[in-house]
């Protein structure tokens, strides 16, 4: 950020620390935002033609924010990302109003792009249990076709993320009737676990040759280290090609079968909200659509047309 003056590099810093502290927000988060701003820093310092010091960038109108969307546009931003860029820029904004007295109306006031949401890929119920079936077959050694079907039966038993799954320890083992999680902006909640997860994961961990210590792995690799997820991810790769199944079939379309098939059999938003971890409950409505979707596709084979 040297190209920015000092003030204002002082001030994203400042912005950013405080959404690591106060709203827990993940390295990741917080990086994707400091580019985000970055990036519509620059844009303002050559659209101002003027340094994007603090004053400059305080007084920045409606047609200066449609001017950097459109240049956004321009050099092949997809709406998505322009969304969250815009959400990040006013999200400084509304905190650094919040410290200084000055109206930010225009920033907060401009519209966010639209884009179609894309709706989850779950698989179907018959299609997920060949799954779990199959990737035992993708290992030629026993512990680690084990250990694979123990990770994919967490994705769609417990409706885990694969990052979540492989970041278990030793000290979770035996796993509890609620195993507390910790998600996306180290965010804690508890999962009930299916007693089909914990015999998976009782075979694995019977055949594992490694020992496991509490600070460790819990899913180890065959070198004794930590199992990468491009393992999981292939080993599901393959699968799905000996199955015929589309390339949307990925650990994670596992974790939305769990959401959809719940709802399916008539679990409630907002716990399907709590299981997963999301912090919003509009993501968790995505749900939903997938559901009357598929009414709506089964409706039109089966109608009679005049």
């Amino acid at each position: 950020m040297s190209f920015l003056p000092p003030a204002t590099s002082d001030l994203l810093q400042r912005w950013l620390t405080s959404i690591a502290a106060l709203d827990d927000a993940s390295d990741a988060t917080t990086e994707a935002y400091r580019a985000d701003l970055v990036r519509f820093f620059t844009f303002m310092n050559g659209h101002l033609e003027e340094p994007a010091a603090p004053g400059p960038i305080q007084c920045i109108g409606i047609t200066d924010m449609r001017a950097w969307m459109a240049y956004e546009r321009d050099r092949g931003l997809s709406a998505r990302s322009l969304a969250r860029a815009l959400s990040a820029v006013k999200s400084f904004y509304r905190w650094w109003a919040e410290h200084e007295p000055f109206d930010p109306t225009a920033i907060l006031s401009t519209r966010s792009p639209r884009f179609k949401r894309k709706l989850p890929r779950p698989l179907d119920e018959a299609s997920a249990r060949k799954m779990l079936e199959t990737v035992e077959l993708q290992s030629t050694t026993g512990w680690a076709a084990a250990r694979d079907v123990a990770v994919v039966t967490l994705l769609y038993g417990c409706g885990l993320r694969i990052s979540e799954a492989l970041g278990l320890k030793g000290r979770d083992y035996p796993l509890p009737d609620m195993l507390r999680v910790t998600g996306k902006g180290n965010k804690e909640r508890q999962v009930p676990v299916i007693e089909i997860a914990k015999r998976a994961l009782d075979r694995y961990v019977r055949m594992c040759p490694y020992e496991l210590t509490p600070t460790g792995p819990l899913f180890m690799g065959v070198r004794g280290g930590q199992l990468s997820a491009s393992i999981v991810q292939q080993s599901v790769r393959k699968s799905r090609m000996q199955l015929g199944l589309p390339e949307t079939a990925t650990p994670h379309a596992l974790r939305h079968s769990f959401a959809t098939h719940l709802l399916n059999r008539g679990g409630d938003l907002r716990s399907i909200q709590e299981l997963l971890g999301h912090a919003s409950l509009s993501t968790t409505e995505a749900y939903t659509s997938v559901d009357a979707a598929r009414l709506m596709e089964i409706y039109s084979k089966s109608h009679p047309r005049a």
